[in-house]
Parts: C-alpha cells; structure tokens; sequence
C-alpha cells in the first residue's frame, strides 16, 4: 500500500461517567490511535481498543503497543501488502492480540477508501444512509440507571443495555422493567455465570430481554450451547468470538441466537464483514458491540453496522456519551436515535488536533 510511515499515539482521557462492570469501572480511557501515512501524503486513521489492564481480554494497552511496534509494524514493514484485506493472512503468524492487529487493519482500510475516494461504509459494501444508536448504562444503582435510560430514551436511543451478575440481576432488571414496559433491553453478562445459575437466568425469561449477552465463561462455546437450550431469551455472544472459525462453529453447535461483533476483538474489519456476511446468510442477527472508544473507532464501528446484516441497534452513541471532546471532528452525534453514515471519503472525519495534542501521553513514528 505504499506506506511512508506509522505513528503510534497513546492517548488518554477520562470519562464524563464511570463506567462500572463486576469485573472493573473504567474512569479513564486509554488507547492507542494509529495514523498509517502513505507516500502519497494520505493518511488513514484505526484505534487500539484494548483496556490499560485486562479485565476484557488478556490485552492490554501495553501490551498491544509491544506487539505493534516489536512485531505487527516491523512485520508489515518487511512484507508489504497492497490491499488491507491481506492483514489479516500476513498477521496469522501472531497468535491472538486481536486488537493490536485491528489498530493497524482498519487504519489501512481507512487509508484505501480515502484513496479510492470512497466512504469506507461504502468500501465495506453499505448503502445506508444512517444506522439506529443504542446505549449502555454501566451503573449498578437503579436510581441512576432509571435516570440515565429516562434521559437516553428523551434523546431517542432505541434499546438499552444494562450490565448483570448474580445477585444483581433479578430484581434490578424487574425493577427496570416496570419502570418501562416496552423497552427494548438487553443484559450483559460479562461472563459472570455458570451453569450452576441456570435457574436464576430462566428467571430473566418472564421479562422479555433481547438477549443475554456472554452470561457463561469468555472463552466457552459448548456450555453456552447448553445453556440456550434451557432458557427462553436468546443468548449473544461477545468474548467467545475471536474469529471466524469461533463463529461458524458457535453457530454450528446452538451456542448462541445473536453475535455481537466488535472489530477490536475479532482482529479487524475483514474478520468482522466475514463474520456479518455468514450470519446473514444463516438468518443469525448480528450487532456492532462497543469498547468506550474515541471517535476513530467509533466511526469505524458506523461504517461496520451500517452493513445490511446488522438488524439489532449496536452500541454506537454520540461522542458526548463518554467524553467532554472528542479526538474527531465533527464529532458524533446521535438525531432522533440514529446517526447518519459518513458519504466523505474513508471514515469521514477528520482528527481534532488540539484535542488529541491535549490528550497525548506518548507518541512515537515508524519509517518504512
């Protein structure tokens, strides 16, 4: 693809509101942002998602920086590709790190569409205009919660996500369902059961979820299976997929009736349209799940949902869901509960340099 140079960025801001999980509360974002410059003075942007520690996956922001810089860029570096397509086979060779390699990927896809003068949505195969936004409420107090989905529903968010674990479950999700009986809701799990809780998820049955998203291990498939055969509510599935192969044979052994595809964790936008493309064909409705990112990845996440496969709102607000300003200009907005997809060339923003200045920890260039 002709490439002049890498720049690594690690950026760090924190959040308007802490967002909580069993497993850890996020107050501050770290991330790495990607600019892959081509000797043509084209620059296409990707964003490392992985957490600073490692309570989502075994990355970490640390960690992904050592894999970019020690191994994917002087990789990409010795075995130049001509299409971003070709990450994905040249990568094969590191196991895992999924979101180290997608910070690269989707910065070469943005950097192709841009030079094709085409919005990467389009790039991808999208004609939509515009995608519904969903939100996430990351709070275990129910008055908060009310609040927050009283205050998203006024903005016109169409479905909610609220995190769940023993305990905290039941009676918090009864609760949220008197409050709105027609809500469309959904719970994440985070991996907080076991099939030892049967019982306890069939009581979720009687108040109509979506889905209950990763209830069982992070890296099961076969308990899952178990599971969906017990309980009424469709099961998702998030951690488990990390591949392609994870999702054909999750699919193939009744794990799950819904994929939630995040393009970090499934090591980039090749492996995700592969994923949305075979879930598609076999009726299995797929979302666009999010990481708390900055406007990078969260453009890129619009251009992924705006494909014709993801019928379930994802988890792709505004830049004002997070932050106090994003690292992209415009920043993103949510209207009426849709946001509309970028026509502009590649990811269809571009970087707000005094914000991202404001933010940067480190940064460090790669000459190819």
């Amino acid at each position: 693809m002709n490439l002049q140079r890498i720049k690594l960025t690690v950026i760090k801001m924190p959040l308007k509101i802490p967002f909580s999980t069993h497993l850890e509360t996020v107050s501050e974002r770290e991330s790495i942002l990607v600019e892959a410059t081509g000797k043509d003075g084209a620059q296409g942007y990707g964003e490392g998602v992985a957490f600073s520690s490692p309570w989502y996956t075994e990355e970490t922001v640390k960690t992904s920086h050592h894999m970019l810089k020690d191994f994917l860029i002087p990789l990409l570096k010795r075995s130049p590709v001509h299409h971003p397509a070709e990450i994905e086979h040249l990568f094969r060779s590191i196991r895992r790190n999924q979101m180290a390699k997608a910070a690269i990927e989707t910065a070469l896809w943005d950097l192709d569409a841009k030079r094709r003068g085409v919005s990467l949505a389009r790039r991808l195969g999208s004609t939509a205009g515009r995608i519904p936004s969903g939100v996430v409420i990351g709070t275990p107090d129910i008055n908060d919660a009310i609040s927050q989905i009283e205050d998203y529903i006024l903005k016109g968010f169409q479905r909610v996500k609220i995190k769940i674990f023993p305990n905290h479950d039941i009676e918090f999700v009864r609760e949220l369902r008197r409050r709105f009986p027609t809500l469309d809701i959904m719970a994440d799990a985070n991996s907080a059961y076991t099939l030892e809780d049967v019982d306890r998820l069939k009581a979720l049955d009687e108040f109509g979820l979506m889905m209950i998203e990763q209830p069982l291990a992070s890296d099961d498939i076969i308990d899952h299976a178990v599971l969906q055969r017990q309980i009424a509510t469709p099961v998702c599935l998030d951690e488990s997929i990390v591949s392609y192969e994870d999702a054909r044979k999750a699919i193939e052994i009744g794990s799950c009736k819904v994929i939630n595809i995040k393009i970090g964790r499934v090591g980039g936008l090749y492996t995700a349209v592969k994923i949305h493309d075979m879930c598609k064909e076999k009726g299995l409705p797929v979302w666009c799940g999010g990481m708390i990112e900055y406007g990078v990845s969260r453009a890129h996440n619009i251009a992924l949902a705006s494909l014709p496969g993801f019928t379930i709102p994802g988890d792709i607000s505004g830049s004002d869901r997070y932050w106090e300003e994003d690292i992209v200009t415009p920043e993103i907005k949510v209207e009426d509960g849709f946001i509309e997809v970028p026509t502009k060339p590649g990811i269809g923003f571009q970087l707000n340099l005094k914000r991202l200045k404001e933010v940067t920890v480190s940064e460090e260039v790669f000459d190819f």
